[in-house]
């Protein structure tokens, strides 16, 4: 019987960590590629099998895309996301496998062809960040496919995600009922088609309510921390801006770098200027002052596109585009006028 290689015995003879190793056969980010073909290539030598290879009949996978890497990153949002898709996975008795692909890195195409040829019952792909270009690398899965997080609405996939229009809709919506007319929008920098919607609600609350969309309280911000945080403080130091009575977010992150600088400048939330974001991240229970921001039930999203591709697997034919519901979580960054 011939004897198994461990992952263990390919980090002793590669001179690197097991999770290196690991991370090198799963095509995960985080090791050059000379280190991860001299590690691939120890593995062939040795004969090693992927115990997981095994059980693939019985798994789905799910592929993290990053195209910028700006909105899809390490925080809460997303690991609750994940958090959901693990959970109904557990429960459906399938094997949840994840790869991680990043446009521009090397091997990205070489990732999509490998995927081509997997073996899983289907795949759930994140695709927060895709453009229509992105999305055309994946349309030719021999598998059944789910896109999270994204719609592309002229194409006949499956998609599952927030109900974006809906959620900037109340937002502004809230905003209007305290009393405000002169709004606001921190908008992120970086397209990707969640925003996109979210300008759409917005802009559609102001209709509706026969208000002005003014284009110069539209401030542009980068969607990180730091990046809004920096993009915010930029504007105010320059100048020759107006400051709305209020803003909306396109998401919580967007609105805590741009409270941090508007304090630094003397700008009070929410006396001076209310906000409102989009997510509900944990942090808006502990920022200064407790965020009002919609709520997206992330672990129900995940879960979501798990099911679907469940149906899918099972010889559904048609089609769908499951929007989730979002609520408004009203705390004290929004003041009444």
């Amino acid at each position: 019987m011939k004897r198994k290689v461990s992952v263990q015995e390919i980090a002793k003879l590669a001179n690197v960590s097991p999770a290196t190793v690991s991370n090198a056969l799963n095509n995960k980010p985080g090791v050059s590629e000379s280190t991860r073909n001299r590690i691939k290539s120890i593995a062939q030598e040795l004969g090693y099998k992927k115990t997981r290879e095994r059980s693939k009949h019985s798994a789905i996978r799910i592929i993290i895309y990053k195209r910028s890497g700006l909105v899809v990153a390490d925080t809460p949002f997303f690991a609750y996301l994940i958090e959901g898709l693990h959970q109904q996975c557990r429960a459906a008795k399938l094997e949840m496998l994840m790869t991680h692909i990043t446009k521009d890195e090397g091997d990205y195409l070489n990732q999509i062809a490998e995927i081509e040829q997997d073996g899983v019952m289907g795949y759930v792909i994140l695709a927060t960040e895709m453009l229509d270009e992105d999305f055309a690398l994946f349309t030719d899965l021999k598998q059944p496919v789910v896109f999270l997080d994204s719609c592309f609405p002229y194409e006949n996939q499956d998609f599952v995600l927030i109900n974006n229009i809906q959620g900037a809709y109340v937002a502004v919506k809230h905003l209007i009922d305290e009393g405000h007319k002169k709004i606001g929008y921190l908008q992120s920098s970086v397209f990707i088609n969640n925003f996109g919607e979210r300008e759409q609600g917005f802009t559609q609350a102001l209709r509706n309510h026969n208000l002005e969309v003014d284009r110069n309280l539209w401030f542009q911000l980068e969607p990180t921390l730091d990046g809004s945080y920096r993009d915010m403080k930029e504007i105010l130091a320059k100048g020759g801006y107006q400051l709305p009575t209020a803003f909306f977010a396109d998401n919580d992150i967007i609105a805590f770098g741009a409270m941090s600088a508007l304090k630094e400048f003397g700008i009070r939330i929410p006396q001076d200027v209310s906000i409102v974001g989009f997510d509900d991240m944990p942090y808006c229970e502990i920022s200064d002052p407790k965020l009002t921001t919609i709520h997206v039930n992330k672990q129900q999203l995940g879960a979501a596109a798990v099911k679907r591709l469940v149906e899918k697997i099972n010889n559904c034919r048609t089609t769908q585009k499951i929007a989730v519901n979002v609520d408004l979580v009203k705390r004290h960054s929004v003041m009444k006028l």
